[in-house]
């Protein structure tokens, strides 16, 4: 038997990981502080505590692998791998993306340098300057306590049901709900995701099989543009939805901003042209984790299924990307009346 810890489990790509251990009946233990979805998974074993400074609940214990989703700040991280260091046999790491350093070549692998530089050294604070040297300084945290046993994954944008971020979930939503689309920028401009579901079968393959290193995990090898994306969705969906593309310029003079971890108006997936430092950032190189196994599901399925999902979860919450439809419709109609303006002043020009 397979004995198996997460850090973390009760939320998004957590929870899919305990779904797929179970699936492939291996011992799940979650250590979590049992504030959020508390009453998931009541047939396996929870253990709370606080990775900020309770960590009695995983001494005196043995497993064969852990696997940290929740690991943000490079002390804590190192706190929870020196715990578990003589109690666990492989330590499988979450990072991201972020880590890497702008700017962000298209078809960027795991050898492109990550940063590490904070302005300022001692900061714990997690926000968008932070988020990534954090990542980083996590990862070597924990490569440094357990050399030769952990695995690092640095997925990309990870989408599909619970996604509590809506990053994805919004255009299933607006799609669905048919009518005037408003398309951002470029169709033929790149785009990258993965289901939660393909990245946790996965790890935990990877976790079974002990293997170690730095891996990619964003999303498949061939191209999708946004107007791939959009148009998929809308078939696998059976939507009516008409889709109206509104150039970069006209949204950034908008005030409409691409997501950026902060609160405001963005168009989930949108990266305009303008942003050249990330220009690779949905071009991510994951033919490593590729070749070690990682497989993608059709785009449609994850739109039916993010759909079927979004059914499920209260009407009233409110959305963390995208726009409402009354403000999509405001800027349609301010994108409709600026295209004739335009039209008719280049006519008195000839």
């Amino acid at each position: 038997m397979f004995r198996l810890l997460i850090l973390g489990g009760t939320q998004f790509l957590g929870r899919h990981l305990v779904e797929a251990a179970l699936a492939r009946h291996h011992h799940v233990t979650l250590f979590t502080r049992g504030k959020t979805n508390p009453t998931l998974f009541p047939q396996i074993e929870h253990l709370v505590g606080d990775r900020a400074g309770d960590l009695r609940a995983l001494t005196g214990r043995r497993w064969d692998a852990v696997i940290d989703t929740s690991g943000y700040v490079p002390r804590l991280v190192r706190h929870a791998a020196l715990t578990l260091e003589g109690s666990v046999g492989h330590y499988t790491f979450v990072s991201s993306i972020s880590v890497y350093s702008a700017p962000l070549p298209h078809g960027l692998d795991e050898a492109h340098p990550i940063a590490t530089r904070l302005d300022d050294p001692s900061t714990e604070e997690i926000r968008p300057a932070t988020y990534g040297p954090l990542k980083a300084r996590a990862e070597t945290a924990v490569d440094a306590i357990l050399p030769g046993r952990t695995l690092i994954i640095r997925p990309g944008l990870i989408v599909g049901p619970h996604d509590p971020s809506d990053r994805f979930s919004y255009w299933p939503w607006r799609l669905a709900h048919g009518g005037a689309v408003l398309a951002p920028g470029r169709q033929r401009a790149p785009v990258q995701v993965i289901d939660v579901r393909d990245l946790a079968h996965w790890m935990i393959a990877m976790a079974e099989s002990q293997a170690t290193g730095t891996y990619n995990a964003a999303g498949p090898a061939t191209s999708l543009t946004m107007g791939d994306l959009l148009k998929t969705g809308r078939a696998a969906l059976g939507a009516s939805a008409e889709l109206h593309w509104v150039d970069d310029a006209f949204l950034v003079s908008q005030g409409i901003d691409i997501d950026r971890g902060i609160p405001a108006e963005t168009l989930p997936l949108w990266l305009p042209a303008r942003e050249k430092a990330l220009a690779g950032l949905f071009t991510i190189d994951c033919h490593r984790a590729i070749a070690a196994g990682l497989r993608f599901r059709p785009l449609a399925e994850t739109f039916r299924d993010t759909a079927d999902w979004l059914g499920t979860r209260d009407s009233t919450r409110q959305w963390r990307a995208g726009l409402s439809l009354e403000r999509e419709a405001a800027l349609l109609t301010a994108w409709r009346q600026e295209r004739l303006t335009g039209h008719s002043a280049a006519k008195r020009m000839r």
